[in-house]
């Protein structure tokens, strides 16, 4: 579907974009430095505590499944507000856990309704002229990397001085607020196909099976993710034990090394706009294995865990802005539905990455981590020699 000239997406609805992205993706990262907090108030060990950013994960990924279609079809502007106030809602009842498995049922839910960047994301992509449409991807993405900076910076700090349950308290309200900015600026388009749901749902397979690309992004995207979200799962547990002895708002603090993310998020957009984004993948590939082999090697060194931190974020946003880039070029009329699968696929591989490197972490430790990291970027590796250009 083309858009017309008047609607082509202006620099300030893409920073609206933006800084809705900012604000909507934190919650799915406020608990990842406040887990040694959590695990105290609740008597539960580390791999039991590892629940709570896997189910998290797990929520967002059912979220997209069951919500991201529905774009294709409805005013993303009505959906994006609804979606918005039930996360608030999630994120108060979190907040107010009483029990544990209270705790975690919460994080699911919570995962399920944040998904607004995920709406927000191809919507920007729509509005955009096909020769914008990397950077805008960008810059939109760049919000959405600053958030979850934020996030863990605010979770940490927050937690630190308030308690944990503060944080996700702030955040409804927020998430409130946003819905009603919202509202009044995004702009309304008309729905792009007329299906009904059933049959939205049942042709994601289809888009799976027919386009390869996207079965590749899928793949790769989320061994990307899966590293990502088992490195800051396990992360607060390495910091809080010798020779570090550091508490949630030092953990939270490590989530600044996303700058990098956020500055890069832009510049690999319209290098994917100039030259190809297979070859910023594969470049995201190469420093995501070295990422690994510097937090292996330096795990006793808390200059050389910054670096690697650094590193694998670095190489994990590259990645993803990259390979969103790609299925972006598929037929318009179906985005939200190839999102959902790239995304839900994405976050499937993160909330698999978390309970994997929990379990590494108990039995091996962090030499455990890093191998799983390891297996994780050497199977992306060949996903992307498997589909090289023939």
């Amino acid at each position: 579907m083309s858009i017309p000239v008047s609607l082509a997406i202006a620099r300030r609805t893409t920073w609206l974009m933006a800084i809705a992205c900012l604000f909507s993706i934190g919650s799915l990262y406020y608990n990842q430095p406040l887990l040694v907090l959590m695990s105290e108030t609740y008597q539960v060990s580390v791999v039991q505590m590892s629940a709570v950013p896997t189910l998290t994960q797990m929520g967002y990924a059912l979220g997209m499944l069951l919500f991201i279609p529905l774009g294709d079809r409805t005013q993303r502007r009505e959906l994006v507000v609804v979606l918005s106030l039930c996360n608030a809602i999630a994120l108060l009842l979190i907040a107010c856990s009483p029990t544990f498995p209270w705790l975690v049922g919460m994080s699911f839910v919570n995962g399920m309704t944040a998904i607004v960047p995920q709406l927000l994301v191809p919507f920007a992509a729509q509005l955009a002229h096909p020769e914008q449409r990397g950077g805008v991807v960008g810059t939109v993405m760049g919000g959405l990397l600053a958030g979850i900076v934020v996030g863990r910076l605010a979770g940490g700090s927050v937690g630190a001085i308030w308690g944990w349950r503060a944080i996700f308290g702030l955040a409804a309200l927020g998430m409130v607020l946003l819905a009603l900015v919202l509202r009044k600026t995004l702009p309304a388009i008309a729905p792009a196909v007329s299906l009904p749901y059933g049959a939205l749902l049942r042709s994601l397979p289809t888009l799976l099976t027919t386009y390869p690309l996207l079965r590749e992004t899928a793949l790769t995207g989320g061994l990307f993710f899966s590293v990502y979200c088992g490195f800051w799962a396990t992360l607060p547990f390495l910091l809080a034990q010798p020779p570090f002895a550091l508490g949630s708002q030092v953990a939270g603090a490590f989530g600044l090394v996303g700058i990098v993310g956020v500055v890069a998020a832009p510049v690999v957009g319209r290098i994917a706009d100039r030259q190809s984004p297979r070859s910023t993948v594969f470049a995201a590939i190469a420093t995501l294995l070295l990422a690994l082999w510097v937090l292996w090697s330096t795990q006793h060194i808390l200059v050389g865990i910054l670096i690697g931190a650094i590193l694998l974020d670095l190489a994990v946003q590259t990645g993803q802005i990259s390979n969103q880039a790609r299925i972006y070029t598929l037929p318009v009329t179906a985005h939200n539905r190839i999102t959902t699968v790239y995304m839900v696929s994405y976050f499937l591989g993160g909330s698999v990455g978390s309970w994997l490197c929990a379990y590494a972490w108990k039995m091996q430790g962090w030499p455990g981590v890093c191998a799983v990291g390891f297996g994780a970027g050497a199977i992306a590796a060949l996903v992307f020699w498997y589909n090289r250009p023939r």
